[in-house]
């Protein structure tokens, strides 16, 4: 198939536009990351997908856990920040401040939404892992806020690899 028509499908697939969170030990990183679902309700399960070349592939790898961090439609540009390995700055990850979860993973504290999930099941698809975790801790800090999706940005993801493309 042509990569061109592979691109132009995929890209037109909703998707959130998150922030993953990810530790092993005192390395942390964020990322951004679109490949998110809920997966289960019994238990509540949430899938994230992430490239297999990404530093937060192996810190999830690792640690066994991970974040997944809403952010409101209205500040979308921190997501560009997170699309290469965060540098941490004692509290901070890129400046912006996170807290250490209750798995060990930076949860962010400007995010409207957060989720701390525990590996049950990790898939390698080729070019990305499919991590599967059991939900341990969430919480809401914007009510009010709609969360950001790939759609509000300029940014895409999906389909072919284009050159040019790293991981976070």
């Amino acid at each position: 198939m042509d990569p061109e028509l592979i691109n132009k499908v995929t890209f037109k697939i909703p998707n959130a536009l998150v922030l993953i969170g990810s530790a092993a030990g005192e390395e942390w990183n964020g990322m951004t990351a679109t490949w998110v679902t809920q997966l289960s309700q019994e238990p509540v399960l949430i899938g994230v997908s992430v490239d297999n070349d990404a530093v937060t592939a192996r810190l999830i790898r690792d640690g066994g856990a991970f974040s997944v961090n809403l952010w409101s439609s209205d500040d979308t540009k921190v997501f560009v920040k997170f699309s290469k390995p965060a540098v941490r700055e004692g509290d901070t990850l890129n400046g912006r401040p996170v807290r250490r979860g209750v798995t060990g993973v930076p949860v962010f504290e400007e995010s409207i939404a957060w989720m701390e999930c525990r590996v049950t099941q990790a898939h390698d698809l080729g070019s990305h892992t499919l991590f599967i975790g059991e939900l341990v801790a969430a919480g809401v800090n914007d009510d009010e806020a709609r969360a950001a999706q790939l759609s509000d940005t300029r940014l895409k993801y999906g389909g072919v690899r284009r050159a040019g493309h790293r991981a976070g």
